[in-house]
């Protein structure tokens, strides 16, 4: 959750689904990262950036307030099937990358999104930590229920020690 919204306890969220008007709809719903305890929607409606929504449970802005900061869960049906391109966030975390030869340069630890794309974590390789927008010409393959993750290692400038990240302000990795 990104932030609260108004003295009547809606929230502002960061919205990390390609289904947002699916999982925020009145009468879905929800769970606190970590708990069982249900959030039910009572009411959506995408504000950018993201969705503002509101909670049943979540009576005004001080019962809002805990929930800042906190990553707001659906049960995904596992029988919704997914276009062959298309992969669960926990698919691909946890899938090896590896370069276009097939040498191992890490594990996906996380993911996330910036912008309008998403961002592997890599982590565990012999190059060290690096970060790896989940976009072509970065990504040549993802196949996270098969080979993995295949990097172009030169995209990145992992070989000059860039590591993926972008220059600190005074020109740091």
């Amino acid at each position: 959750m990104r932030g609260l919204h108004g003295v009547h306890g809606a929230v502002r969220l960061e919205v990390l689904t390609d289904r947002p008007a699916e999982r925020f709809r009145p009468g879905q719903v929800l769970h606190r990262e970590g708990s069982d305890e249900p959030l039910s929607v009572v009411e959506a409606r995408p504000a950018e950036p993201g969705w503002v929504v509101r909670l049943a449970e979540v009576p005004d802005r001080t019962a809002a307030e805990p929930l800042r900061g906190a990553y707001l869960e659906a049960v995904v049906s596992r029988a919704v099937v997914l276009a062959g391109d298309e992969h669960w966030w926990h698919e691909v975390i946890g899938s090896t990358v590896r370069d276009p030869a097939g040498a191992v340069l890490g594990t996906v630890v996380d993911l996330y999104r910036a912008g309008g794309a998403e961002v592997l974590m890599v982590a565990g390789g012999p190059v060290g930590p690096f970060e790896v927008p989940a976009a072509r010409p970065f990504v040549t393959a993802l196949d996270p229920r098969g080979a993995g993750v295949i990097v172009d290692p030169a995209t990145l400038d992992l070989a000059g020690g860039a590591r993926g990240r972008s220059p600190g302000p005074e020109g740091e990795s």
